[in-house]
């Protein structure tokens, strides 16, 4: 996957089994949104494939594939600032406009607003006018109400405080029980790992280590470069 001549990924291969937790691992530049960008279409591969199910997703366009069952959430969250909560978690679902779908988006919104009740006092207000915290709840709110089967979450903690990174980790646990398979980039790579299933490390545009969690949690390599031996004491 290039952006021009920048080569940013270079021939990566990963897979996630369903009802499985991946977490990608990297540090700036690694590549590791690329690769969330080009599996959701948003950048055309330059070589290779990209298989959901028995589906080669290089000629899907992005706006379709909600409706295969694949949501993104992006760094940055992209709500519509001007809209309430409601009307945004609520465009979620835009792909489900049959009647016999209102029932089961009824539900989704009281699962949601179950888990994240911050949000519900909220629904009327603008999206603007929301906390970071609040906004990165509402996008992944509005994710679940898609009824994803393949979840992707681009740096979701990113610039949040600890009770909210908690809220939202406890979301994606819930997540997995509803038989949600979930993809993770992650900057807090101590806590993603303790969450996942098995995770991979991009370097320089390429799986440099993969593995299970306690397998990539005890890697000296990534001790050293994700982790620092104090932190991990300390967990």
């Amino acid at each position: 996957m290039a952006y021009g001549s920048l080569e940013a990924v270079k021939g990566i291969s990963f897979y996630v089994a369903q009802n499985e937790m991946v977490t990608i691992l990297g540090t700036n530049g690694a590549g590791k949104t690329t690769t969330l960008r080009t599996l959701t279409g948003l950048i055309r591969p330059s070589a290779g494939e990209i298989w959901f199910d028995d589906i080669n997703l290089a000629s899907v366009p992005p706006h379709s594939l909600p409706e295969l069952g694949i949501v993104l959430v992006p760094e940055g969250r992209q709500l519509f600032p001007e809209h309430s909560v409601l009307e945004n978690l609520e465009l979620g679902a835009y792909h489900l406009r049959k009647k016999k779908d209102r029932a089961q988006l009824a539900q989704d919104l009281q699962f949601v607003l179950d888990l994240f009740p911050r949000v519900r006092e909220r629904l009327a207000q603008s999206a603007g006018l929301l906390s970071g915290g609040e906004q990165q709840m509402v996008a992944i709110a509005r994710a679940f109400v898609a009824r994803p089967r393949l979840l992707l979450l681009d740096e979701p903690s990113l610039g949040l405080a600890p009770n909210i990174v908690e809220a939202i980790f406890e979301a994606f646990s819930r997540f997995r029980r509803e038989g949600i398979t979930i993809l993770l980039v992650e900057q807090m790579a101590l806590l993603s790992l303790e969450n996942c299933d098995r995770a991979y490390v991009l370097e320089a545009g390429r799986v440099a280590l993969s593995g299970a969690r306690d397998e990539i949690i005890s890697s000296p390599v990534v001790v050293d470069a994700y982790l620092g031996k104090h932190q991990l004491a300390e967990s």
